[in-house]
């Protein structure tokens, strides 16, 4: 019999013990921070102009330190437009990469009892990330409708008719409603595993969250509305009466959702899997309630104090990432639902242009009403304190996911990558024209320094909004926006050639 030396043993031993240590160390890695795809933090505020932000506004009379330092430590972008001057619509592009108008939705937006916009059928960034091996969450204002059970049993999901809107908008009998019960659709019929939200804006009832399509608590109590007088409408404290949660605080909410999502965050930290926080703030759209420390913080009233106090809770989120590690692999995106809801009264009053320069405001086709704020943190991948100018959609954000994992939308499609920007900056990057649509269903297109606009007026809150043509004067509006921003210019006589073009591309692109 072979005899094995005191040396050899020792040799065996000791590879097993460092084989040992070593699978010990990788082991108590964490996991979250060496995978090869980013974590995706998709962070939405809610009616943020982008002239609001102080690191693209000098004269804005608002500070948004937090923002500012996102804007710092990765790309700015200064040409992004919302598929949607309203809320509802330019949700829907964000989950959906398709303008909302292929949708049932051809204007306006959606209340709190409304039925699930997003169609079973329809595949969403959030079940595509899923897919991915994803955890998902969405936490915040929802407002893509969903389907409550009602008390025979049945679900919001009917047919138009005596009980709905022609668009199915507006279901007309909440106290059929068994708030007892889960309901369908919703975030968690859009591909999330983990949802709290609103149904949708603090100022559309029901007053209530929902965690996983289920009333945390039934709204049993109601609201006669709050500063329904306001002066402009739709200003200040103002929300709708309605159906309300007895403990419901609406000067809660943006804080509920900042504390529910720092939660997602924590769970996160040691993490097998990749996740997908899709985080809609309900600020700053109405009601502006900022809490005490923030209140008079702004040179902008209550909507800069509650501002400044959306920005805290930005703040609040990136450190939370980077407090559970998992900044270095957490691509973050911070942008808005559209424009600002800031009227000309404001804007005098306050001597702060919420919109920057550009014309019109929140619902308009003018740019005012979608041309936002849009931020791009990804260390390691885009480089910190760049810009770029290049014209992209809210729709994009769809197909730049599909890109990181070398898939595509099938065509035709609305979403359109933009990672080569990340990644590179891509300077000869050239998106397909954009579709631009007020809130009462206006389209305009914008190709290169084009913009064209069906019709007259802004078609939103702005005055006028349908004016009608006169004699020898244009029908529709052409601008060139690389020297006219503001749209004062209407060259849309002196340009036949370029409307003809355009007015081409609109009908294809509405009609494919």
């Amino acid at each position: 019999m072979r005899t094995i030396s005191t040396a050899t043993i020792l040799l065996v031993a000791s590879i097993l013990v460092l084989n040992a240590c070593q699978n010990k160390k990788s082991k108590s890695v964490t996991p979250n921070k060496f995978r090869n795809q980013p974590n995706i933090v998709y962070i939405l505020a809610d009616d943020l102009g982008y002239g609001d932000i102080s690191a693209l506004n000098s004269e804005s009379k608002i500070k948004t330190p937090h923002i500012d330092k996102l804007s710092q430590g990765g790309m700015t972008f200064t040409d992004v437009h919302s598929n949607s001057a309203v809320c509802t619509p330019t949700r829907y592009g964000i989950l959906t990469g398709q303008y909302c108008w292929r949708s049932r939705i051809k204007k306006g937006v959606l209340l709190g009892y409304s039925p699930s916009l997003i169609e079973e059928t329809t595949p969403t960034v959030a079940e595509f990330l899923q897919k991915q091996g994803y955890t998902t969450a969405c936490i915040g204002k929802w407002h893509l409708g969903i389907d409550f059970k009602l008390k025979d049993g049945s679900y919001i999901t009917g047919e138009p008719g005596v009980n709905f809107t022609s668009e199915l908008i507006g279901y007309n009998k909440p106290e059929q409603i068994d708030f007892t019960q889960p309901a369908k659709g919703g975030p968690q019929g859009a591909g999330f595993d983990f949802s709290y939200v609103l149904p949708a804006s603090l100022d559309f009832e029901p007053y209530m969250y929902l965690q996983n399509n289920l009333a945390v608590e039934a709204p049993t109590d109601s609201t006669p509305g709050n500063d329904l007088n306001a002066v402009p409408w739709a200003t200040g404290a103002f929300w709708r009466k309605g159906l309300m949660a007895p403990s419901f605080s609406f000067e809660d909410v943006l804080p509920t959702f900042t504390n529910k999502a720092i939660e997602f965050l924590a769970q996160q930290k040691n993490a097998e899997k990749p996740f997908f926080l899709y985080f809609p703030m309900n600020a700053p759209h109405t009601p502006w309630l900022p809490t005490n420390e923030f209140k008079g913080s702004s040179q902008a009233g209550q909507y800069g104090d509650y501002v400044q106090m959306a920005d805290a809770q930005v703040g609040k989120i990136i450190q939370s990432i980077k407090d559970n590690g998992l900044d270095e692999n957490t691509l973050v995106v911070f942008t808005s639902d559209n424009g600002a809801y800031w009227r000309p009264e404001l804007i005098k009053k306050y001597n702060h242009r919420s919109n920057f320069n550009f014309r019109g405001m929140k619902g308009d086709v003018w740019d005012g009403g979608h041309h936002i704020p849009f931020i791009v943190k990804w260390p390691g991948k885009v480089k910190a304190g760049s810009t770029s100018n290049q014209t992209i959609s809210l729709t994009d954000f769809f197909a730049t996911v599909q890109n990181l994992f070398n898939t595509t939308l099938p065509k035709p499609t609305d979403s359109f990558s933009f990672l080569s920007i990340l990644e590179n900056n891509d300077s000869s990057f050239t998106r397909p024209p954009v579709i631009h649509h007020s809130g009462s269903g206006k389209f305009a297109i914008r190709q290169g320094d084009w913009k064209m606009i069906e019709g007259l007026g802004s078609g939103g809150f702005t005055e006028p909004k349908f004016p009608e043509p006169k004699e020898g004067e244009p029908d529709g509006q052409l601008y060139n926006m690389k020297i006219d921003p503001q749209e004062k210019e209407n060259r849309y006589l002196a340009e036949p050639e370029k409307v003809s073009k355009l007015k081409s591309l609109l009908k294809d692109i509405r009609e494919y």
